[in-house]
Order: C-alpha cells, then structure tokens, then sequence
C-alpha cells in the first residue's frame, strides 16, 4: 500500500544552525491515506529505513465505550464521528488494526508493512489484537545474529496483555516471549531502550481505558528478548506505592535513567549503572517533582544533552487529570546537572531568577499540557509538546458561565485555534536559551502532539498525534453539529533537513 509521500528526503549538509520552519516538509498525505491513524506512536531507523508504528481509532474508542471519556474532557459534541461502537466486527477489523509503516529515503514511498492480527479476545469475540504501536528499537539479543527491529505493541483490554514484536528484514513481524512480559498485568509499554547488553522496558498502560498509568512502576530488562525471558531490574515502586508507572527511560553515559509518576508528591527520577545481579541499586537524583509537587505529576520525556538530563513534565489527560484533582497546569523543563543539583530552565517562577530561559510553563502557553518527545539532532535539543487548544472547537460556550468562557463567547473561537492549535516545537544550541521551530503544529491546529522526534542520517523526522480524522464533528448553528470530511485529520509526518531541495 502506498501512503502518498510527497516529497523525497534531501541529503542533508552539516547543519550548525539548527532546523528553522522552512526546512520542514510533509512526507505523508495524513494518516498514511486513513484518518483512523491518529498517531505515529513509534519510530525507528533499521537498515537504511524509516519506520512508523501507528495506533488508530483512539478518539473513537474513547468515545463510543461507554461515553466515559466526553464526561472526562466536557465536550458538547464527540470530535469524530462515532458510526460504530467498539467490539463490533467492522469496528475491529476495519478501524481498529494497529499498522507499522516504512519509508526509504532514497524513494519517498510510504510502504504498509505490517497490520495487526485478528484474534479472539478473552470474553471470546473477534478482535484486533493491537490498537497500538508505542516503542520501537534496534537491538541485538544474545540468540540474534545480527542487530534486529522491536516493537511493543498497545494491547486491548480484552487481550492477552502487552508484547514484544521482533523483525530481522523489517517486512516479517512475529511476537517473542509471553504476553504480559510474564504475569503483569499491563496493556503496552512506551519505552524500549537498550543499554550494556540488555534491552529494558516498563509497563506504561492497563485496562478500562488507563492507557498511561499501569500502576506497576516497575522495569524489566532482558538479556534475549527473542527468547522471552525477562527479569525486573528494580524493585517495585522503588518503594513509593504513590510511584504509578514509569513512563520514560533514557541512557546517559555509564547510567541508565527512569522517570516516574507519583500522584501525592510529583515526579521522581531515579538512576543506575545495572551492575551486578537485578534487581539493581538506584540511586534518586530528583523527588517531589523537582520541587514543584504535584503539578509535575509525572516525567513525559527525557533527553541526554551537554552532559545533563533534560527532564520534560506533564499532566494526564492533557494537563488536566480530573479525576486524582491535578491541573489545569502547563508542564516544566528542568535540567539535572553532573554534579546533582538541578534547574528549571522553563517553568514557573518559584526560584531565585527565575526559569533560566525565562518562560513560564508550557512555553508560556497555557493550553500546552506536557513536553511529550525531546531529541537531539545536529547538536541541537528539540523539545515537542502537546497542546489541547483544538479541543475548544468542541464546546459550546453559551452554555458555561465562567470567566473564560465569557472572554471566549466575545472571540471568534474558529480563528483562535486556526492560529494558535497545535503542538508546539523549540529547539536550543546550549539547553538555556529557546527559539520556535512551529508553534501551531506546522500549520494544522489539529496535530495537536509531537509523539516522535527521529533523528536520523538523513534529518530529522516529527511525527505527530492527530485524532480527528477521518470525519470531525463542526457546529453549524447554535446547538447543532454536523460531521463532515476532514482531510487535515490523522497523523502527520515532517522531515527537517538543512539541505533545501
């Protein structure tokens, strides 16, 4: 299947400057040609190849459950069209199949390489067996005969759990090992990191729809993922049972770095060498949410850059978790330094100085929900965030009588989110001082997350979380909403190089 490039990637020159606005450009019709793709949730360069991991129909699947999720967000109208509800056969076989894509450079051709299996469920009906693809990473394991592509999968509550995928040649995908990694009772992992030999991961979701609190903070490491044998590397919660999930790991040198999140106090890091037998020694580099408590409820993205760790915050369910009472509240980037003590480069104002880049949270943008993806590319440090802006297009403000619902009823809310919707992506050469890539999704208020920041040989690659496709809900009079075609729905690809062609 061909998802419709529309650009072939440069060659690119050594890049000092960093990658400005226009050296970006869209390397995929949206949603690979399906709007039900709504996120690039994995990304990976293998064998001279791109490859994107989605998952689908998550807007449809929050909705048309058991509507728990308009309750949660407090919508007038679902953003997509609910024209099935879930567990039935089209639903499942038509919108609900996880799919992993790849693209070689040197063609510019989206390529289908893999759709997830229809299965039986455990209550026994027909299903797909992946929504999701979240992590994806080359590793060689001790029974590999050479360096080989994984992927984790987002599994239905219905499944059998979470699973590993593994692939030689990038066109065969088979699961190794047991689902649930061996017991736990997760629905997918956001991290596959290798480090000394070993690949490590943590369960990151579990059922009822909890697809980023596992409450297990645990993480498991394995020598030979392709067998399945998998062991825990730490102990659980690192003894805090408020630690709900660990949600990023990273590498830095001789340490390997897990961030947690922690509903009473705010995040916590924590580090170590992985020597000896597991479970290993770690050692808490930051607590109570670098010192912002709960509204640093949990680490959503790290970055090992000049010798430091950038730690990226963030808020469930777009900065606003109703239900544990956290937010509305933009996220932070703190810096931890060698020596052990730590900044706040973006943030609030709370330090002597204040934040050293002199933003405030969210790149002093208050609909900004978390920092959801940091890489380095060039020398430079990209940040990616996640705005929740485009969910204004939803609501119907004659109905609410705070104060910003009577500043909103006096604007032409429609403009508002055409100019300003969408993520937000800044980049800096010293990890201090920030200028904006794009600040409105590059153009289209309805990528409203960057969940993939690539760097690779060629450039670098974003790929975007975009929900609102293929049809989304527009109001055509007071109280009436029709769903009509939206072609600016589904996930989006851009690729960034310094060579312009």
């Amino acid at each position: 299947m061909d998802g419709g490039a529309l650009v072939k990637p440069a060659q690119p020159k050594a890049a000092n400057r960093g990658l400005s606005r226009a050296d970006f450009r869209k390397i995929n019709v949206n949603g690979f040609g399906d709007g039900y793709n709504a996120y690039t949730h994995s990304m990976a360069w293998f064998k001279g190849y791109v490859y994107a991991g989605t998952s689908r129909a998550t807007m449809a699947l929050l909705g048309a459950g058991d509507k728990g999720g308009m309750k949660d967000v407090s919508l007038d109208a679902w953003p997509v069209e609910l024209t099935h509800r879930v567990f039935t056969p089209e639903f499942e076989t038509v919108q609900a199949r996880a799919e992993i894509w790849r693209m070689d450079p040197a063609v510019g051709v989206w390529t289908r390489v893999y759709q997830a299996p229809m299965v039986y469920g455990t209550d026994g009906t027909w299903m797909s067996r992946d929504l999701g693809y979240r992590a994806m990473c080359v590793f060689q394991g001790e029974s590999d005969d050479e360096p080989c592509l994984y992927v984790s999968n987002w599994s239905r509550s219905r499944g059998e759990g979470m699973q590993i995928l593994r692939t030689e040649d990038g066109l065969h995908f088979e699961p190794v090992g047991p689902p649930g990694l061996g017991g736990l009772d997760a629905t997918s992992t956001r991290s596959l990191v290798p480090f000394k030999g070993r690949l490590f991961t943590s369960p990151t979701g579990s059922t009822a729809g909890r697809q980023n609190a596992s409450g297990i903070a645990a993480i498991l490491e394995s020598r030979d993922p392709r067998m399945g044998t998998w062991v825990h590397a730490n102990t659980r919660g690192f003894g805090d049972r408020n630690n709900l999930g660990v949600f990023e790991i990273i590498t830095s040198g001789d340490w390997l770095y897990a961030g947690t999140a922690n509903l009473a106090k705010g995040y916590q890091l924590w580090r170590t060498k992985a020597e000896g037998n597991p479970p290993y020694d770690w050692e808490q580099v930051l607590s109570d949410g670098a010192g912002r408590g709960r509204l640093n409820q949990g680490v959503v993205s790290m970055a090992a850059f000049r010798d430091c760790i950038f730690v990226g915050s963030g808020i469930q369910k777009g900065g606003i978790d109703k239900e544990n009472r956290v937010g509305p509240a933009g996220p932070e980037l703190v810096r931890l330094n060698p020596d052990g003590s730590h900044d706040v480069i973006m943030g609030e104002n709370r330090v002597p100085g204040g934040p050293i880049s002199g933003m405030l949270p969210g790149w002093n943008n208050v609909f900004c929900g978390s920092i959801w993806k940091q890489n380095v590319h060039d020398g430079w440090l990209y940040c990616g965030t996640q705005d929740w802006l485009s969910f204004l297009l939803y609501r119907d403000f004659d109905k609410l009588d705070s104060p910003a619902a009577q500043i909103l009823r006096r604007m032409d809310v429609e403009s508002f989110v055409e100019g300003w919707g969408g993520y937000d992506v800044w980049r800096s050469r010293d990890g201090e001082n920030w200028v904006p890539v794009t600040r409105s999704g590059f153009e289209n208020p309805y990528n409203h997350g960057v969940r993939n920041l690539l760097s690779t040989p060629q450039g670098l690659y974003i790929g975007s979380t975009n929900q609102f496709g293929p049809r989304s809900a527009v109001q055509v009079e007071k109280g009436r909403w029709e769903y009509h075609d939206n072609p600016r729905g589904g996930t989006e690809i851009w690729f960034g190089t310094s060579e312009r062609s």
